[in-house]
C-alpha cells in the first residue's frame, strides 16, 4: 500500500502477510523489518519527510489490522483515534505512539474484554503504546480542566472504528465549548514561558533539547496549535493562506522544523531510544553522520552545531514575529488600533512599534538602525510589529560599507551604549533580527558557533550578550545586592559604553586560528577608531579586549598571597581605572561563560587580587608592598581577634615561633587566628586534629588538618576528602620547625556550597581522623564516578614548570582530565620523587583540571634540575594518562 501525507510520497507497506498471518511473531517481524527499512532509507543529507510520516503510516496500517483482529464486531460506539504528535501523522524512531480509545457512552462494559485483548496484545508485539479509554464526556470534562489534555485532542486523528465520533469530540471541545481561542492562546504563551524559563531563557546552550529548548520543536508545534484553535485550519499552510506568513517566511519555517526532524530521527536511532537532548558525545557522532568536517581551525561537531543554532535562531524570529500577530488578531482585537506617531518614521500601534511605510528603509537605511534606539528610549513599546520584522529582514543587507561609515550612524550606535537602559534587550534583539553581525561583520563569525568543552556553556554570540548583560545588570540599583562590591566599584567607571565595546568585542576573535584575544583587539581598535573615540579611549578598549583573561589567570593560577604577583599585576595595570574597568569585564566574563563557573572561592580569588592590587597602585608602584609588611599586618590583626577572647598573646606567639615566614603571607589573620586556636587546644596526644569551618570571604569551608609531617599526607588528604564527595578548590601544606604540619583545604560540595551542617562537619572529622590513622604509603582508592561528559573529551595531559626565585620554590602546571582521584595520583608521585608541596591552586575548566602546584624538595629547595623535571613529567602523564605516554 503507497499513500502521501502533506504531498509528500510514502514508502510502500504491504500490509497483507498481517491479514494473512495475525500472530503475535507475525506483528514483531512485521514492525521490526519494516522499522530497519525506514531507518535504511534514511540518509542525514537529504530530507526525511518521507521517513517521519512513513513511519505513522506504518503504524496506522498496523494497529488498524489489530482493531480488525479484536474489534472488527464493534462497527458503532467506539473509535480508535491517533492523539499528539501521532495524531499529527508524524513519528520518528522512538517518538511516543499515543492512542485514544474513545466511546460514545460512559458504559464500557460491552467492549472491556475486547479492548483487554488488544492492549495485552500491543504489549506482547512489543509496540510501546501510550493508551487510554475515555468517553465524549470523559473527554470534555478533562479537556475543559487542562489545556494539554484539550491539545492533545485537538490532534486527534480517525484509525479505525465509528468515524462519526472524531466529529463530535472535535465539536464538543471546540472554542466554543472549551479553552475559548483568547484563554487558549495565552496559556500556550504562559507555557512557552515558563518551559523558557527552565533553559534559562536560551537557545544556544551547548547540550540543547531538540524538543523543548527555546526555538525547538516544541515553540513550532504551539504555532501550529494556535492557527489550528485560532483558524481551524491545519498546519502552516494555513497560515499562509491566511496571510500571516509569506511564501519564504512559511518555507524557511517548513526547513527550520525538516531539519530539526532529520537530527531527531538520526539522534532516536543512534542512542535507541526517544532522546532529545543534544548531548557532547552524540554531537561528535551526528557531525560525522551529516557529514561535517573539521576545517577552519575548528572541529567538525562545531560546525555541525553552528548548523543547529543558526536554525533555531530561525525559529526563535519567525516565532516571535508569529505569536506578536497572533497576540494582536486574538488579545488586542478590541483595542484602539490608532498610530501613535513617534516620528516620520516610526509610530506604535497597540503598543508594538512598526514603520510608517514600507519603503523607509530604502529611503532612509538609517531607520534600521534607529529603531532600536528609540525602543531602548521608550519602555512601554512591548515589541516590533512583525510587518517591521519583515521589513528589516528584507533590507538588512542595506547595511554595507557606506552605511557604517555614515557619522550619523556612528554617532546613533555609539549614543545607544550610552542609554540607561535596554542595552541588553535591544543588542539581543538586533542579533536575532541579523542586524548586528551586519553592523559589526566579524561578528557574523560567532553567531551560533559553539565551543566544544564543558566550559563554555553557551555559543560564542550568546556568552558575548550574557558578558553585555552582566556589565549593565550590576549598574542597575535593584540588582546591586547581588555583589554589591562589584556595583561600587562600577559606579566608579567614568565610560561605561567603553566596557560595553569591551564585551562586545573580548571574544570576536574566536574561530579564526591564531590568539583570539589579539584579533579582537585589532577589531577593537579598528572599530573605535571608525566611530571617532579618542586615541585615549580607543587603547583602553583594545587593552581590555587583548587582555580580558589576564585577571582571571593570575587570579585563579598564580599564588596572589605573594606580594611580588599583586606587584607585576599593578605594573601592567598602570592606574586604578584600568584596574577597575579589567576588573569589572573578568567578572561579567567568569559570569556569562557558564552558569556553574562563578562561585564563591573565584569570587574571593578575583575581589582579593583587585583589592591588593588597588592598594599596591594606591601605594605607588616606586612603593612597593613588601613581604614584611605584610606579614606584620596579618600577625597583629590575628593577636587582635585572639585578644578579644582572652588569647594571651605571648602564647600566640610561641605557637608562631615553629612557623616559616610563608605561612602568614598565605593564610589570612582570621585564618591564622582561627589556627591557632585549634593547635593551641589540641595536644599532641589527640594527633591528628582535623576541623571543619565554613568561611564565607572564600567561598567554600576550610578543612584544617594539624598533624605529624610524613611522606604521601597530601595524597591520602586528597583521596580521603575526595571519598567525601568534597571538591578541593585550594590547598596550602605548610610544615613547621617542631616536625609537624598545617594543611588547609578549601573545600565545597558538589552543589558548590560549603558545609552547611554541623551532623555533615561532624562525618567529615570523623572519616578524616580515620583514614589519617591508616598508613599514608597505600593509596586510598576513590571510587567516585566521573561525569558521563568526561568521558567525551580527549584531554592530553600536560605538566610545565616555571621557577620562582623570588620564593625558593618551583611552580608546576598540570593540565590534565579531571576526574575522581586525580590530585590523589598527583601526590603519590610527588612522595615518590621526594617533592613537598608548599601550595597549590586547583582549577576545574569544564572537563580540564587545570592546577598549579608551588613545589621544593625535602631541603626546601627548589627543582631546578631538568632530569629530574622530566621524570617528574613522564611519572605524572604515565599515572594519569597512561594511554597517552604509550602513544
Amino acid at each position: 500500500m503507497s499513500s502521501s501525507v502533506n504531498n509528500t510520497p510514502l514508502l510502500d507497506f504491504d500490509f497483507s502477510p498481517l491479514t494473512a498471518d495475525n500472530s503475535i511473531q507475525s506483528f514483531k517481524s512485521f514492525i521490526a523489518e519494516q522499522s530497519q527499512r525506514l531507518n535504511d532509507s534514511f540518509d542525514p543529507q537529504q530530507r526525511c519527510e518521507p521517513q517521519v510520516y512513513g513511519r505513522a503510516a506504518m503504524i496506522d496500517g498496523v494497529l488498524q489490522a489489530i482493531w480488525q483482529k479484536f474489534c472488527a464486531e464493534h462497527a458503532s460506539g467506539i473509535s480508535l483515534l491517533a492523539v499528539g504528535g501521532y495524531g499529527r501523522g508524524e513519528l520518528h524512531p522512538a517518538s511516543d505512539v499515543d492512542i485514544l480509545i474513545l466511546l460514545k457512552e460512559d458504559d464500557d462494559t460491552p467492549y472491556q474484554e475486547a479492548l483487554q485483548s488488544l492492549v495485552t496484545f500491543l504489549w506482547d508485539i512489543g509496540l510501546d503504546i501510550g493508551s487510554s479509554v475515555r468517553s465524549l464526556r470523559d473527554c470534555t470534562r478533562e479537556a475543559g480542566k487542562d489545556i494539554t489534555v484539550a491539545t492533545n485532542l485537538m490532534e486527534a486523528r480517525h484509525l479505525a472504528g465509528d468515524e462519526c465520533l472524531l466529529a463530535e469530540m472535535q465539536q464538543a471541545i471546540g472554542p466554543e465549548k472549551v479553552w475559548p481561542v483568547k484563554e487558549f492562546f495565552l496559556a500556550k504563551r504562559e507555557e512557552q514561558q515558563q518551559r523558557y524559563g527552565r533553559f534559562q531563557n536560551s537557545a544556544y546552550k551547548v547540550e540543547p533539547n531538540l524538543k523543548e529548548s527555546p526555538g525547538g520543536l516544541r515553540d513550532i508545534q504551539i504555532i501550529e496549535w494556535v492557527a489550528q484553535r485560532y483558524f481551524d485550519t491545519d498546519g502552516m499552510a494555513g497560515l499562509k493562506l491566511q496571510g500571516f506568513l509569506t511564501g519564504e517566511e512559511y518555507q524557511s519555517l517548513m526547513d527550520a522544523r525538516e531539519y530539526l526532524w532529520r537530527v531527531r530521527w538520526a539522534l532516536h536511532t543512534l542512542v535507541g531510544r526517544g532522546e532529545n537532548r543534544l548531548q557532547f558525545d552524540n554531537q561528535v557522532k551526528l557531525a560525522d553522520q551529516f557529514g561535517y568536517e573539521d576545517k577552519n581551525n575548528r572541529p567538525a561537531v562545531e560546525h555541525f552545531m553552528q548548523t543547529y543554532y543558526r536554525t533555531v535562531m530561525l525559529v526563535e524570529r519567525v516565532s516571535e514575529m508569529l505569536l506578536q500577530l497572533f497576540n494582536e488578531n486574538i488579545v488586542q482585537a478590541d483595542e484602539d488600533a490608532t498610530p501613535i506617531p513617534i516620528n516620520p518614521r516610526y509610530q506604535v500601534v497597540r503598543g508594538y512599534i512598526e514603520a510608517t511605510h514600507e519603503n523607509i528603509y530604502l529611503e532612509r537605511p538609517l531607520a534600521l538602525l534607529e529603531i532600536f534606539y528609540l525602543i531602548q528610549q521608550r519602555p512601554e513599546i512591548k515589541g516590533v510589529r512583525a510587518n517591521t520584522i519583515r521589513l528589516i529582514r528584507k533590507y538588512r543587507d542595506l547595511i554595507d560599507d557606506k552605511f557604517r561609515n555614515d557619522i550619523r550612524v556612528r554617532s546613533l550606535f555609539m549614543d545607544m551604549l550610552r542609554q540607561p537602559r535596554g542595552i541588553t534587550h535591544e543588542f539581543r534583539r538586533m542579533n536575532r533580527y541579523g542586524i548586528l553581525a551586519r553592523y559589526i561583520p566579524a561578528f557574523r563569525g560567532i553567531v551560533g558557533q559553539m565551543q566544544f568543552d564543558m566550559f563554555h556553556a553557551y555559543t560564542v554570540d550568546e556568552h558575548t550578550l550574557m558578558v553585555l548583560r552582566n556589565l549593565r545588570r550590576v549598574s542597575v540599583p535593584e540588582f546591586e545586592h547581588e555583589l554589591p562590591y562589584v556595583s561600587e566599584i562600577t559606579k566608579r567607571i567614568p565610560k561605561p559604553e567603553l566596557l560595553y565595546l569591551a564585551g562586545i568585542f573580548h571574544d570576536i576573535g574566536k574561530g579564526r586560528g591564531g590568539d583570539h584575544s589579539e584579533l579582537g583587539a585589532v577589531d577593537a581598535r579598528e572599530f573605535c577608531e571608525l566611530h571617532g573615540l579618542s586615541a585615549e579611549d580607543t587603547e583602553l578598549v583594545a587593552w581590555l579586549v587583548d587582555s580580558h583573561l589576564l585577571m582571571s589567570m593570575t587570579a585563579q593560577r598564580k599564588d596572589i598571597s605573594d606580594p611580588d604577583v599583586v606587584n607585576d599585576f599593578a605594573e601592567k595595570m598602570g592606574t586604578r581605572e584600568n584596574l577597575d574597568y579589567l576588573f569589572l569585564l573578568t567578572t561579567a566574563d567568569i559570569r556569562g561563560t557558564n552558569p556553574e563557573l562563578w562561585n564563591g572561592w573565584r569570587q574571593s580569588l578575583l575581589f582579593e587580587l583587585h583589592k591588593l592590587t588597588a592598594r599596591a597602585l594606591e601605594q605607588g608602584l616606586a612603593n612597593k608592598l613588601s613581604e614584611t609588611q605584610l606579614i606584620e599586618e596579618a600577625q597583629n590583626h590575628a593577636l587582635y581577634l585572639l585578644s578579644k577572647n582572652g588569647f594571651p598573646a605571648e602564647r600566640a606567639e610561641r605557637i608562631w615561633e615553629t612557623h616559616h615566614s610563608e605561612y602568614f603571607l598565605r593564610n589570612t589573620s582570621w585564618e591564622i587566628y582561627w589556627h591557632t586556636q585549634v593547635i593551641a587546644n589540641a595536644g599532641k596526644e589527640h594527633l591528628p586534629i582535623v576541623a571543619v569551618k565554613e568561611v564565607f570571604e572564600r567561598g567554600g569551608s576550610t578543612v584544617l588538618v594539624y598533624t605529624y609531617d610524613r611522606d604521601y599526607l597530601f595524597g591520602h588528604i586528597c583521596a580521603c576528602l575526595d571519598q567525601l564527595n568534597l571538591n578541593i578548590l585550594d590547598a596550602r601544606i605548610h610544615d613547621t620547625t617542631d616536625g609537624m604540619t598545617v594543611c588547609s583545604y578549601v573545600v565545597v560540595e558538589d552543589n558548590g556550597n560549603g558545609v552547611e551542617s554541623i551532623e555533615r562537619e561532624l562525618e567529615i572529622v570523623a572519616n578524616m581522623r580515620d583514614a589519617l590513622a591508616q598508613d599514608a604509603s597505600c593509596p586510598i582508592p576513590v571510587n567516585r564516578h566521573a561525569p558521563r561528559q568526561l568521558k567525551i573529551f580527549n584531554t592530553q595531559t600536560e605538566v610545565s614548570f616555571q621557577q620562582d626565585s623570588r620564593n625558593n620554590r618551583t611552580a608546576l602546571t598540570l593540565f590534565s582530565a579531571d576526574r575522581p582521584g586525580l590530585l590523589s595520583k598527583v601526590g603519590y608521585v610527588f612522595q615518590k620523587y621526594g617533592i613537598v608541596i608548599q601550595n597549590a591552586k586547583i582549577g576545574t575548566v569544564g572537563e580540564r583540571a587545570e592546577d598549579v602546584f608551588f613545589i621544593t624538595d625535602k631541603d626546601r629547595n627548589p627543582i631546578t634540575d631538568l632530569d629530574l623535571q622530566e621524570q617528574l613529567r613522564q611519572a605524572l602523564v604515565t599515572e594519569l594518562d597512561p594511554q597517552q605516554n604509550a602513544a
